[in-house]
C-alpha cells in the first residue's frame, strides 16, 4: 500500500472509533493520536509512514492479553496468518537497572540504539499489571487502577501513551498525572481521596533520573513502596513473553478507562500541611524568608508555587523551573559540580537565605545556606541526622558505603547516634534500615551521599521534596521564636563535622574483551582484584582494613581512608579517597595502584593521572 500521511491514518482511527466527548476527563482509552510509532494496523491494513523505518507495529489494536487467575498472561484474540507482526528482538533483562528499568528511548546518540520502544513499554506495562494481580492475589476479574506520571524528558509523552495503552488493553484503568515526581507516584498508592480515584493499586513513574536526554525508564510502586530487583526481573520476564505473544495476536478491544488527575496539587498540599504543623499552625510561617529553587528543568518546579509561596516565602531568583527534557542549563543532579555552582550563585546573587536544588524526578535534593555553603553529600546527611536524632535520640542512621569517617564521628560522638555504613544503591540503604528495625534496632533515617534520603515517618520513601520540608520545618519552628533567624539555624546543626581537605572518586574500568579475563565475567575479575588488594593491605603496617564493612575494601591510613568497590551494574571499580592533604591522598592511591598493577585488564589511567597531578 502506498505510504500515507500521519493525518490520514489519524482520521482513519477517528472514523473507526467514532467521536468522543471532549469535555469529560474520564474516557475509554483509544490513543488515536499518532506519536512516533513506525507502522500501524487499521482494519487489517498495514500503513507505512514515509519517514520511519520498516517495522510492523500496532497502535490501538494491540491484542495483549487476557489475565487469568493469579495474573497469568494469555493471548486469546482471534488470529490468523495475516495478523502476525514482524517485531524486533529485544533482550528485556538488559533493561534492568537494579530496582529500576532504564533504556534508550530517543535515537541520535552514536553507539546507543533505541531499546525502550513504545511496544516494549506497552509489554512492560501489561506485565506490571499481571504482576500486580499476582501480588494482590486477585483473579482475572479484578480491575486494577494504576497511576502513571512522568518527568520532563522529551520521550515522556510517547512512553506515557504506550504505558497507558498496555494497561488499558489489559482491561485495567489508568490515572494519568502528567508531569509528576517519583515520590508523588508512591504517595498516590496511599492517598485516600475517592474524588480523585485514589488510592491507586500501583504506580509507574517514567524517568531516568539525571541521565542524558535520550534515556528514559520506569520506577514501580505499590502501597508497600518501591519494587525490588527480584520484582523487576519477574516483570521483565513476563514482558518478554507478552512482547513475543503480541506478534501473533489479532485485534482486541481496549476496555480500560483513563482519568486525568492533578495529583501534584494533592501531594504539594500535604507538604505544606507538614510545615504548618511544625510551626504550630501559624499562617505563612516562612514569611520574609527568601528561598530560591533550582529545578534543573526537571519536574521540581512545582515546589515554588505550590509549597514555598503558600507558606509565605519569597522565591525571587528561582531558576530553571520550566520543564525542558534537553536540560539546557545543567544536569539536574545534586551531585553535579555545575549544578551546585548554579544554585550557589543564585543564592549569592539574590542574597537569599536558602537555596534548594532537585534532581530530575525530585527523589533527590540538596541545599545551600546564605553564605553559599553547600549542604549536600556528607554535610546533608549530617544535617538530616542532627534533625532526626533530636526527634529520636540514639537512633541508627544507615548510609551508603562512601560516607566519610568524619560523618561517623559526628553521628556517634556529637549526636549520640549510631552510624551503620552499608552498600551503595538507595534501595539497598533503605532495605537495610527496614531490616534493622525488624531485628529490634531502631532506625529512622536512611541516606545516600547522592542525595537520596528516606525517613521511617514517610513510609521509607526517598523523597527529595520531603527532605527539604524537614529543613523548612526546622526553619519554621525556629522563626516562631525568632522571626529574624535564617539558614544559620541549619548551618549550626552541622558545626563540628570533620571534613577532608581532599575528596576524590576515580573510576577504574575493566576491559571485558581483555584476554586476562579468560572468558570469565567482569564481576569475577573485579572480585579477584579486591581479594588481592585485601592480601596486600594486610602486609602494610601503615594501613588498616575496616573491621566492619559491607561493600568492597575500605582501608584507613595516613590520616585518611579509601574504598575500592565493584560497581553495581558496570565493569568499573570506583575508588573513593579522602585525606587531609594531597600528599596523604597520593599515598593511599599508590597503595591501590601497587595491588592493581598486576591485573592487566584493569585500566588505571585515571588513577595514574591523579597521582601525577
Amino acid at each position: 500500500m502506498a505510504a500515507l500521511s500521519a493525518k490520514v491514518i489519524q482520521n482513519a482511527f477517528l472514523a473507526q472509533d467514532g467521536p468522543r466527548t471532549r469535555h469529560n476527563p474520564r474516557y475509554t482509552c483509544d490513543f488515536c493520536a499518532l506519536n512516533t510509532r513506525s507502522m500501524h494496523s487499521v482494519q487489517g491494513c498495514r500503513l507505512s509512514l514515509a519517514d520511519t523505518s520498516a517495522k510492523w507495529l500496532n497502535t490501538t489494536s494491540t491484542a495483549w492479553i487476557s489475565f487469568g487467575k493469579q495474573g497469568n498472561i494469555s493471548c486469546n484474540a482471534t488470529q490468523g496468518a495475516s495478523d502476525v507482526l514482524s517485531i524486533d528482538k529485544v533482550d528485556f533483562l538488559k533493561l534492568q537497572n537494579g530496582s529500576d528499568i532504564r533504556g534508550v528511548a530517543i535515537a541520535g546518540v552514536e553507539g546507543e540504539p533505541v531499546n525502550l520502544t513504545e511496544l516494549v513499554a506497552e509489554a512492560i506495562a501489561a506485565a506490571f499489571a499481571a504482576w500486580l494481580l499476582n501480588k494482590k492475589k486477585a483473579d482475572g476479574l479484578r480491575r486494577l487502577r494504576i497511576s502513571v506520571g512522568h518527568d520532563s524528558r522529551i520521550s515522556a509523552h510517547k512512553l506515557q501513551n504506550a504505558i497507558t495503552h498496555g494497561i488499558t488493553a489489559a482491561g485495567h484503568d489508568v490515572l494519568q498525572f502528567g508531569l509528576a515526581s517519583t515520590p508523588a507516584m508512591f504517595n498516590s498508592t496511599l492517598t485516600k481521596d475517592a474524588i480523585n480515584h485514589c488510592p491507586a493499586d500501583g504506580g509507574i513513574m517514567i524517568t531516568a533520573s539525571h541521565l542524558p536526554y535520550n534515556r528514559n525508564g520506569f520506577k514501580f510502586f505499590t502501597s508497600d513502596g518501591g519494587l525490588n530487583k527480584t520484582d523487576i526481573k519477574d516483570i521483565l520476564e513476563r514482558a518478554s513473553r507478552v512482547y513475543e505473544e503480541s506478534a501473533h495476536c489479532g485485534k482486541q478491544e481496549q476496555t480500560g478507562v483513563v482519568t486525568h488527575v492533578d495529583y501534584m496539587s494533592i501531594y504539594a498540599s500535604d507538604l505544606v500541611q507538614a510545615v504548618l504543623k511544625s510551626a504550630g499552625n501559624k499562617e505563612k510561617p516562612l514569611e520574609g524568608l527568601h528561598i530560591v529553587v533550582d529545578a534543573g528543568n526537571g519536574a521540581g518546579g512545582f515546589f515554588v508555587d505550590k509549597v514555598l509561596k503558600p507558606l509565605g516565602a519569597v522565591t525571587d531568583g528561582s531558576q530553571f523551573l520550566e520543564p525542558d527534557g534537553l536540560f539546557p542549563n545543567h544536569i539536574p543532579n545534586p551531585e553535579d559540580k555545575a549544578a551546585m555552582e548554579a544554585i550557589t550563585q543564585a543564592v549569592l546573587n539574590n542574597k537569599a537565605d536558602l537555596g534548594i536544588i532537585f534532581d530530575t524526578d525530585v527523589d533527590r535534593s540538596a541545599a545551600v545556606d546564605s553564605s553559599g555553603r553547600e549542604l549536600n553529600r556528607n554535610r546533608l546527611i549530617a544535617l538530616m541526622s542532627a534533625i532526626v536524632l533530636e526527634e529520636h535520640p540514639g537512633t541508627t542512621v544507615v548510609t551508603d558505603s562512601v560516607t566519610s569517617d568524619g560523618l561517623t564521628a559526628f553521628i556517634e560522638k556529637k549526636l549520640g547516634g549510631k552510624h551503620h555504613r552499608f552498600k551503595r544503591g538507595y534501595k539497598n540503604v533503605i532495605d537495610e534500615a527496614i531490616r534493622l528495625n525488624s531485628t529490634g534496632e531502631e532506625s529512622h533515617l536512611a541516606m545516600e551521599t547522592s542525595g537520596h534520603g528516606a525517613l521511617k515517618e514517610n513510609h521509607w520513601l526517598d523523597d527529595g521534596a520531603y527532605m527539604m520540608v524537614k529543613l523548612l520545618n526546622k526553619l519554621a519552628g525556629a522563626r516562631t521564636l525568632n522571626p529574624n533567624i535564617g539558614s544559620k539555624v541549619l548551618t549550626d546543626l552541622v558545626e563540628g563535622l570533620e571534613e577532608a581537605a581532599v575528596t576524590v572518586e576515580i573510576r577504574l574500568k575493566i576491559d571485558q574483551n581483555h584476554a586476562d579475563l579468560k572468558g570469565g565475567s567482569f564481576r569475577d575479575y573485579g572480585e579477584s582484584i579486591l581479594k588481592h588488594l585485601e592480601s596486600v593491605i594486610s602486609k602494610d603496617p601503615n594501613l588498616n582494613k575496616a573491621p566492619k564493612n559491607h561493600e568492597g575494601v575500605r582501608v584507613s591510613g595516613y590520616g585518611g581512608w579509601f574504598l575500592l568497590r565493584l560497581s553495581l551494574h558496570d565493569p568499573v571499580l570506583p575508588l573513593n579517597i579522602e585525606a587531609q592533604s594531597k600528599n596523604d591522598a597520593m599515598k593511599l592511591g599508590l597503595a591501590v595502584l601497587a595491588a592493581a598493577s598486576e591485573f592487566s585488564a584493569l585500566d588505571t589511567t585515571a588513577l595514574n593521572k591523579f597521582l601525577q597531578q
